[in-house]
């Protein structure tokens, strides 16, 4: 196996990967990303056609370039993959494309990352893979009848894929909403599932331009884990879910969208309700969320939920070992690009502080190999 060291690997090229890159570079750091998508901002590009950010473009650059579109415009996925790319170029940061990690594992004092029949060496490694990166869908889904087309929201791409006749969406979070609404101009569409909320306003009214920043404050300075208090409203929240945020219950009322009960299991090959109902549909779509996946991570660092135990993304067990990207990581806005990065910044400020204090041996050339 080729070797390779560096003083920091970073696990994931979004914008948390990235994130941490642009502070580790301002230190002056060896280190590089790896990516397993074969393009930067592939997350972004492999998502439904007609997506387009929820948050304004005022929100949506990371540290050191604001996203380049007019304030309050809403950039499609496109745009957000492409500035991603741009991103990585303006600032030399070193990602590696196309490279998934098949382990990670404490060596001595530091670390060894594998990808193929390479290795990397590290005093410290940055999991910046994400909190969505397994598809969830319940287990009853493969009793459903085999002519139905059954996608995720994460193959979704276009109404095209679908047959003719009705849509079941399960999940009334943002993405179930602006499916089913896309939908409704080329199908039957059924939504199942309980809503979570709604923003009071309307997404692109002049009242959001107020709003927002509210909303924006709240998630980053209120819904925090800095004290006990702050941190029972933040399980309150993530309690409670997401609200709907551009498309809401009328504008889904009014495009003829059927709301019905929660889909809790299969009968005759066909979907079945929680109030008995059976439906017969020609498609269903999985707008039921995901969940992370770090079973290559040979550490003992997780708890009985399977979720990293950390704290403000600093493992403490395992000294050089941090997390970005975590729902909640610190605050509502962690896991979203209003968060500018707060989390990147400290978890590349705790690096340095770990090099001064002698843990980490001093930087060697980018690419030096051993």
């Amino acid at each position: 196996m080729s070797t390779e060291r560096f003083d920091t690997v970073i696990i994931g090229g979004g914008q948390a990967g990235l994130t941490t890159g642009y502070y580790l570079a301002k230190q002056g750091r060896s280190f590089v990303i790896l990516d397993a998508n074969p393009r930067i901002g592939d997350a972004w590009r492999n998502r439904w056609d007609s997506l387009r950010l929820f948050t304004p473009a005022r929100y949506d650059g990371l540290p050191g370039w604001p996203f380049p579109a007019e304030p309050w415009s809403f950039p499609t996925k496109d745009e957000m993959a492409d500035y991603l790319e741009a991103y990585a170029a303006k600032f030399k940061i070193p990602v590696r494309s196309g490279v998934a990690v098949g382990s990670l594992a404490r060596n001595g004092k530091g670390f060894t990352v594998t990808a193929g029949d390479h290795g990397i060496e590290a005093d410290n490694v940055v999991v910046a893979s994400g909190a969505h990166q397994i598809p969830k869908t319940p287990a009853f889904a493969t009793k459903l009848d085999p002519g139905i087309v059954q996608l995720h929201s994460y193959e979704y791409r276009n109404p095209a894929q679908l047959r003719d006749g009705p849509v079941l969406i399960v999940g009334v979070g943002n993405s179930g909403a602006e499916i089913a609404k896309e939908l409704t101009k080329t199908h039957t569409v059924l939504i199942s599932g309980k809503e979570k909320g709604q923003t009071p306003v309307e997404h692109d009214s002049g009242a959001m331009k107020i709003v927002l920043p509210i909303i924006r404050f709240l998630g980053q300075h209120v819904l925090t884990m800095r004290t006990a208090f702050q941190r029972k409203l933040v399980a309150k929240a993530e309690a409670s879910g997401t609200p709907l945020i551009r498309v809401k219950r009328r504008h889904l009322d009014a495009a003829g969208v059927e709301w019905v009960a929660r889909t809790v299991g299969v009968r005759d090959g066909m979907p079945e309700l929680e109030d008995g109902r059976v439906l017969e549909v020609a498609n269903v779509i999985w707008c039921t969320g995901f969940r992370p996946s770090y079973d290559w991570i040979d550490l003992p660092v997780f708890g009985e939920d399977g979720l990293p135990i950390h704290d403000r993304g600093v493992v403490q067990t395992e000294p050089g070992l941090y997390f970005m990207g975590l729902l909640f990581q610190f605050s509502a806005t962690s896991d979203v690009l209003p968060s500018k990065g707060r989390d990147a910044r400290h978890v590349a400020k705790h690096i340095a502080s770990r090099s001064r204090n002698g843990a980490s041996e001093q930087p060697v050339a980018a690419g030096a190999t051993r």
